[in-house]
Order: structure tokens, then C-alpha cells, then sequence
């Protein structure tokens, strides 16, 4: 698009700061005629439509949006809920969507071929933590008498499955389905529910694609199964399932709706597990390589605006998530996670400062690391059928997961002065792997360069040389 037809043009997103872009092009027009200098990395594509689902955690979106971070990159983005994680995909790959808030499992399993076959890719991790696991309000009741206690009778956190597998066993013995529900086969709250569940001694069951068996419950205890999140305490309260795994706010309506207990969140799980990216397809990227990075400039810039001055700007965000066109859920719900607590049974809210991280820790970057953690568990599980060599996981991992770009917008965003170079992992000496983590709940310590090694160690689940035909 010109510069004068864009002077010219409408903005789709919002009228306020179009002047301000405005201004910015009228300059660069004036610098034309001045100097003959060109637009150099000017996005190739201006306006863009991308995906979302109904969570907190699609909150970057909503503030590039809101603070006009993406109108500064001279980008018109339209933000679009979606019905559910497959619609969503399936619309970043016929290319319905520019790209999407996504599953950090979808970009590595739509790309190894499980379920729909495309290559996605990600330069941005969204957040960490931000799930929680909650039972219905008769599960809570059959567990809570084996939970130990703290001096003011509040049970002790962070709570086994080792308390849910008794309730399990006698659900079996009375040949009643445990049922459960998580957001999607390669979804972060199916792999954390499952690693709950299997620290427990409860076994969430087998996928066996290779005699066509997805359901991913064979020899299962508990048995798992897809809800879309804004569904989950409907569908609890309708007694189709006894528990699920969700991202906020879904966890904390159960509470105030008075239907569950949240008995775990996914940071105490795994402490700053990476949770959800921002996916593209990798057509649109080699396409729109400037569009693509000037994306990731605005969303890195909204990451920081979230966690800024120890998460002094939450409030505000949680205001702009309430609204019905992103989350969509009371003020008071969103607020009760997203603000620096946790309320676990109703009035034992706690402080859990990082239950929600956009930015610290480096959170915005695609580690390979958190890569091959999903591609391991995706392989634990019987996802990935049969054996694969280390080499294999590294392979994938650098295939989807894509720090170069996200490198590329962090050293323009450190060039025009809008971010230091300290607010980012040092670039010459980043390897893409973290050390070796060992904040799990089953204190199994992971290490990213050694996956076979790491799917060894687990008593329950598919060992290296294990095939399920």
C-alpha cells in the first residue's frame, strides 16, 4: 500500500491512534522527499487478522491492540475469537488467519504430522504458568480427609494426585468412568494433567496411532477428553466430568460459581513452564518476514507492559480482558489469578505472584528446550509411536520453535530505544537449551539436550524403545 493511500485510509482496528501512525508516515513521506531515503522494512503485509481463544493468557494480543503497539509497527490488526483449538488451527493453515494465539503443542504436532498435517512455526512464547487443575465439589470432599493440614486448617499445597487416586480406584471398582477434561490432544493442560495424574500412580492412558487409536485412553485410569475452555464448569457442573485442566479464568468461575475446587496450578507442577506461543504458518512467514517481525516487536512490547513494575499495570489489563470481546468473564474472576493470587477452595486465596508471567525470565523467548519438553511428552504418551533418536527431537525443535526472528525484532526494538538490551537473554552466547530443570513435581529433573535419557526416568508412560501396535 502507498503512503498516500494509507494517509488515506480508514483504519479496521480503531480511529484513536490512527493519527499517531499517521504522523509517523507523513514523516517518513517528508524524509522521502528530503533525502530520496526508501521505507525500508516496511511490513509487506499492513493488515492482519488473527485468532484467539477466550483466555488470559491471549493478553498480549489484547494489549499490542489496546496500547497500539501493532499501529506503531504500521500494522491494522483485527483480533478474532475462535470457537476452538482446532477451528483456530485449521484457520491459521488455510490462511483465514495470519496467525494465532496457539498451544505451545499445536506449531510441533500439526508440524510432525499428529492430527492435521502443516508446518507451523513460533518466534514468540506468550507466557508462563496460568493453568490449574479443579475437581468437582464431591471429588474435593472424598479427597480432602487424607490431605495433611497447615496450623489454620487449610490443606497443604501443592496437592498430589496421590490424594485423587483412592477416589479414583473406588470410582473404578464401582465401574463408574473417571472422567476428565482437558482443552486438547497436544494442548499444555493435557500433558500437565496427564504428568499430575501419572505422579500420583494414576495412569491417563495411551495414544496408539498406529492402530489408529487416538483416544488416548488405553490402559487408562482416568479417563481424558477434549472440552473447550470456556465449557469446562458447565460441563463439570453437569456432572459429565469430575475434574479438568484449563487456563484462567475457568479455574477460579468454578470457585466463585461454587462448583469445584482448583487443587493444583501448573506452577507447581513444573515452576515457569512455558505455556502458550504465537503461531504462524510457515508460508505466511517466509512470505511476510518484515510483517512477521514487526508482530513480534509489538508483542514483546505489550509482554512488558503486562509485567512492568513488579504487574502494577494488571488492573488495567484486567479491565481490557473482561470486556466480551476478548475474555469475556467478570472483573472479579479474571482478577483473582491475574493480580498476584490464587483461590484454591473458596476464601483460601493465596499469593502466587507468578501464576501468570508475560515477560520476566525471559518469558517471551522460544527456548528449544520447551520444545522438546512437549515433543517428549508427546512421545511419553504414545503421540509419537516409535523410537526416536536425540538428533530427531533437536531437528523439530529448530524446525518450529524460531529465536533468529524473534532475535531480529528484539534488536530493532533495542536499536530505536523503545527496550534495553538488558531485558533480553544475551544473544551472542544463547544456546536456545536452559539448564537443567528440576522444580517438578515428581522432582524429576529435565534436561533438553538428553530426551530419551529424561523419558527413562518415568515409572509410568512409553519408555525410549517402547511401540504400542
Amino acid at each position: 500500500m502507498s503512503w498516500y493511500k494509507r494517509l488515506t485510509k480508514a483504519s479496521p482496528v480503531k480511529t484513536k491512534s490512527t493519527s499517531r501512525h499517521l504522523v509517523k508516515v507523513a514523516l517518513s513521506a517528508l524524509a522521502i522527499g528530503v533525502s530520496g531515503a526508501s521505507l525500508a522494512a516496511e511490513p509487506e503485509k499492513e493488515e492482519l487478522k488473527f485468532g484467539f481463544i477466550k483466555l488470559t493468557d491471549m493478553a498480549p494480543l489484547a494489549i499490542a491492540y489496546e496500547k497500539q503497539f501493532f499501529e506503531d509497527e504500521g500494522l491494522y490488526v483485527t483480533l478474532e475469537a475462535q470457537a476452538n483449538w482446532k477451528v483456530l488451527l485449521d484457520r491459521v493453515i488455510d490462511g483465514q488467519l495470519d496467525g494465532a494465539h496457539m498451544l505451545a503443542g499445536q506449531p510441533l504436532g500439526a508440524t510432525i504430522g499428529f492430527g492435521t498435517q502443516a508446518h507451523i512455526i513460533t518466534a514468540f512464547s506468550m507466557d508462563l504458568n496460568g493453568n490449574g487443575i479443579t475437581v468437582s465439589n464431591e471429588v474435593w470432599e472424598q479427597m480432602k480427609p487424607g490431605i495433611p493440614k497447615q496450623a489454620d486448617g487449610k490443606p497443604v499445597h501443592p496437592i498430589k494426585a496421590d490424594y485423587l487416586k483412592p477416589v479414583v480406584e473406588k470410582y473404578k471398582a464401582q465401574g463408574k468412568p473417571f472422567n476428565m477434561g482437558m482443552v486438547f490432544p497436544v494442548s499444555t493442560h493435557n500433558y500437565e494433567l496427564r504428568y499430575w495424574l501419572a505422579a500420583g500412580g494414576i495412569h491417563p492412558g495411551y495414544y496408539a496411532p498406529l492402530k489408529g487409536d487416538i483416544s488416548g485412553q488405553i490402559d487408562a485410569d482416568a479417563l481424558l477428553s477434549v472440552t473447550p475452555p470456556p465449557q469446562m464448569p458447565a460441563t463439570l457442573e453437569a456432572g459429565t466430568i469430575y475434574g479438568y485442566c484449563v487456563g484462567e479464568p475457568w479455574n477460579q468461575q468454578a470457585v466463585f460459581k461454587g462448583i469445584g475446587v482448583p487443587v493444583i496450578t501448573d506452577y507447581e507442577i513444573w515452576k515457569d513452564n512455558p505455556e502458550k506461543v504465537f503461531g504462524v504458518s510457515k508460508e505466511w512467514a517466509d512470505k511476510y518476514p518484515q510483517t512477521h517481525i514487526a508482530v513480534v516487536k509489538a508483542m514483546i512490547r505489550a509482554a512488558k507492559w503486562l509485567d512492568d513494575n513488579n504487574n502494577a499495570n494488571r488492573p488495567e489489563a484486567v479491565k481490557i480482558l473482561s470486556q466480551s470481546n476478548y475474555v469475556g468473564a467478570d472483573y472479579e474472576v479474571i482478577a483473582n489469578s491475574m493480580t498476584g493470587t490464587f483461590e484454591y477452595e473458596k476464601g483460601d486465596k493465596r499469593e502466587v505472584p507468578d501464576f501468570n508471567v508475560f515477560f520476566r525470565y525471559n518469558a517471551t523467548y522460544p527456548y528449544y528446550s520447551d520444545a522438546v519438553w512437549y515433543l517428549t511428552q508427546m512421545r511419553r504418551w504414545g503421540q509419537i509411536p516409535e523410537h526416536k533418536p536425540d538428533s530427531w527431537y533437536m531437528d523439530i525443535a529448530k524446525k518450529v520453535y524460531r529465536p533468529d526472528i524473534y532475535a531480529a525484532a528484539a534488536k530493532e526494538l533495542i536499536a530505536e530505544g523503545k527496550m534495553a538490551a538488558s531485558d533480553f537473554p544475551d544473544f551472542a552466547k544463547e544456546t536456545g537449551f536452559k539448564p537443567p530443570q528440576t522444580e517438578f513435581i515428581d522432582n524429576i529433573t529435565y534436561d533438553g539436550s538428553k530426551p530419551n535419557e529424561y523419558l527413562s526416568k518415568f515409572a509410568i508412560g512409553l519408555k525410549p524403545a517402547d511401540t504400542l501396535k
